[in-house]
């Protein structure tokens, strides 16, 4: 068995600690919270919740750490702290940073012999494992990938984040006109502003400088600033009853050529979700038992799911897969 302890308990410790019961070889220990504990009740029965600051007593209790923190503030802290600690597992999901947050990461890790897994999930995480295998095949050609329409959790949080902001979701678009063309192998050249559109639907405090929360939102660099951006202000009665829900999906395509030109091909890989925190949450699970096999095989520091066999994202042996899935 593997021991997990989630830490935060939102959307996704909450897909995270649903994944959990559907393996058989996940132990969960705890959830791990910075709100008082007593306000969380599980959806696992028995499950204890504790304070986050009991976590440097439990080093010896959790073989993997979940955390599940937004990518704007959390978790690039939280992950190169708690990695000195624990075997991690993050859904980081900043791609500009990736590679400051992966080093930070990775020095903390090997300075402590543990495994810190990062930006898993579908994007980065799955799809950035579309792009790679896509390019290895069709080694001439062109990368595209769409987002939505769906729900974005990550932008949402930095919404959350600035002054006056209550609630708040945030859906990306992909704008249909770039998305046929590139389906129709036309190799379309795209702006970040020609593939998606964002829409934000927030909720202020009375009395809050909506102009000001605007700005802060359209300008915001690698969020929002390279889009057209809408912001729509709601009520918090409007946000529940027509966004209640967390769906979201996308493709990533390459087209491309091979031989001398003529024969023309296009992968895709797509993704409908009906629960981007539900399913995100089940791609950590598949991570953190990764990250407990490559700690038993003495492979310490930060990994991406590119540094991963798959077969170690599997609880089936190697006979199995071979038997079922090659």
């Amino acid at each position: 068995m593997i021991r997990i302890g989630i830490l935060g308990y939102g959307n996704l410790g909450r897909g995270v600690e649903l994944a959990a019961a559907k393996n058989e070889d996940i132990e969960l220990v705890g959830l791990f919270t910075r709100r008082d504990p007593a306000s969380i009740t599980p959806k696992t029965e028995g499950l204890p919740v504790f304070s986050a600051n009991e976590l440097k007593n439990r080093a010896d209790d959790i073989d993997v750490l979940v955390i599940c923190g937004g990518s704007a503030t959390d978790l690039p802290t939280m992950t190169p702290e708690y990695v000195k600690l624990f075997n991690v597992v993050d859904s980081f999901d900043t791609h500009a940073r990736i590679p400051e947050h992966f080093a930070n990461v990775d020095a903390a890790a090997k300075a402590t012999d543990h495994v810190g897994i990062i930006s898993t999930g579908w994007d980065p995480g799955l799809f950035s494992l579309a792009r790679l295998y896509s390019n290895c095949v069709l080694t001439d050609g062109c990368d595209y990938t769409f987002w939505g329409r769906g729900v974005s959790q990550g932008h949402s949080d930095a919404i959350r984040r600035i002054e006056g902001v209550i609630d708040a979701r945030q859906y990306t678009v992909p704008v249909q006109a770039a998305l046929d063309s590139v389906r129709a192998g036309d190799n379309p050249e795209l702006t970040t502003r020609e593939k998606h559109t964002r829409e934000c639907y927030v909720v202020a405090k009375e009395g809050a400088d909506l102009a000001a929360i605007e700005k802060a939102i359209v300008t915001m660099p690698n969020y929002f600033a390279d889009y057209d951006t809408t912001v729509t202000f709601i009520s918090q009665e409007e946000l529940d009853r027509d966004h209640k829900g967390i769906p979201h999906g996308g493709s990533v395509i390459r087209t491309g050529a091979t031989g001398d030109g003529e024969n023309k091909h296009v992968i895709e890989f797509s993704l409908k979700l009906d629960s981007n925190p539900e399913f995100t949450g089940s791609v950590l699970i598949a991570c953190a038992r990764a990250a407990a096999r490559l700690q038993a095989d003495g492979q310490y520091g930060c990994k991406t799911l590119f540094d991963i066999p798959p077969a170690m994202l599997s609880p089936l042996s190697g006979e199995e897969l071979r038997a079922h899935m090659l």
